[in-house]
């Protein structure tokens, strides 16, 4: 009697938290119609002693700026050096957040939380990008009302303080951009460097006033204008959070280019159900259908691939998806013969795009060996098993 199965495959080559490396497979049989290959690889060790020691001395500096800044503005009466201190005291939260991420990013992998903490960066470069375009909104509204009601500003307190500001938070975000490219480090080199441009922008007004007198409306103009920059850095930032949390497609990778590049393997005659999303910003996962050709008719019942063979061909769409495309985490599932209602309407999310064949209908590329195994003309024991199998062993 003709028995079906499945084949489990999982490999993996990751560093944990203590730098070692493992690798595990396994493989098991069962009396339903599919198979899964899985593979994954985190390359990145978010949270590292020096991203850390970075975030520190970012913090110390801006709580400095801070307390400086503010005894200035109260000693002078400066409204403007007195946002800006708000302003920068938002941006030290926000860079404390950014620390507790990277440490809750360290958090290894539990029976509730099977990621870990990967996500974690991602939470707070979300939370800082929402925390910077409400800053803005508050600084702008600040900045209009001032346009209209100006009073005296000692100008060379404001430069001296607002360029020492500025030169504070611009190694601060050099500090900090000398770490690894995270959204979460991106979120708190754009608060620090928006800091620094907002300083900078008060410095200049403050020279103005200094040297020509009266020009006090000057200060409220350029900070609108800075507001309005960085209002542009926080939305896209919120963006590129935003995807990855709704694990959409990464904006960089093109599903049409990774399904053509699937297909270029010649045992491969369909790919359906194929998702891709980020886990993070720099982890990509992936799961898909392969339907799998005839690989010998020598093995195996009517020409179905072997266990063996099936476990093949997934290690080796998994290595040219890692390879081509970043794609580390990835989850195959083989199987002989096409999906049967109603596992049709899942695997749509891919359908109309062009397969090897052209055929925009049924997206399939019939091998030529499977023109010998007619539906109508199958063994007689495949006529009496199910309508879709996996590995036949």
């Amino acid at each position: 009697m003709t028995s079906t199965g499945t084949f489990g495959d999982q490999g993996a080559g990751h560093d944990d938290r203590r730098g070692r490396d493992h690798g595990h497979g396994h493989g098991h049989g069962h009396g339903h119609s599919h198979g899964h290959g899985h593979g994954h690889g985190v390359s990145e060790t978010p949270g590292s002693a020096g991203q850390r020691r970075r975030l520190l001395l970012a913090t110390a500096l801006n709580i400095a700026i801070v307390i400086g800044q503010a005894a200035a503005g109260l000693a002078v009466g400066s409204v403007g050096l007195l946002a800006d201190a708000g302003h920068n005291l938002t941006d030290t939260a926000g860079v404390v957040l950014a620390l507790v991420a990277v440490a809750l990013s360290r958090r290894p992998p539990s029976a509730s939380r099977t990621f870990g903490g990967v996500r974690w960066p991602v939470l707070a470069a979300q939370a800082n990008a929402a925390a910077v375009l409400v800053v803005t909104a508050l600084l702008a509204v600040e900045s209009l009302r001032r346009l209209g009601s100006t009073g005296f500003v000692d100008g060379g307190v404001v430069v001296a303080v607002a360029l020492a500001a500025a030169v504070v938070n611009g190694v601060s975000a050099w500090v900090v951009h000398g770490g690894d490219g995270d959204l979460n480090t991106r979120a708190a080199v754009l608060h620090l460097a928006g800091d620094a441009a907002v300083s900078l922008a008060v410095a200049a007004a403050g020279g103005a006033i200094w040297l020509v007198g009266g020009w006090y409306w000057l200060d409220p103009l350029v900070s609108l204008v800075i507001a309005l920059l960085i209002a542009v850095q926080g939305a896209r930032l919120l963006a590129s959070a935003s995807r990855v949390l709704l694990e959409a497609t990464p904006a960089s990778l093109d599903v049409a280019a990774v399904r053509a590049d699937i297909l270029r393997d010649p045992h491969v005659l369909d790919v359906h159900d194929l998702h891709v999303w980020s886990l993070s910003d720099r982890l990509l996962a992936a799961s898909v259908h392969l339907e799998l050709g005839h690989l010998d008719s020598a093995h195996g019942d009517g020409g179905h691939p072997s266990l063996a063979q099936a476990r093949s061909v997934s290690d080796a769409i998994k290595a040219m998806l890692a390879a081509r495309h970043g794609i580390t985490h990835a989850t195959i599932e083989a199987e002989c013969e096409p999906c049967t209602p109603p596992h049709d309407d899942p695997c749509g999310v891919t359908r109309g795009l062009v397969r090897r064949d052209g055929d925009r209908q049924t997206g399939r590329r019939r091998h030529p060996r499977e023109q010998r195994h007619p539906r109508e003309q199958r063994h007689p024991r495949e006529q009496r098993g199910r309508s879709s199998r996996d590995v036949v062993v």
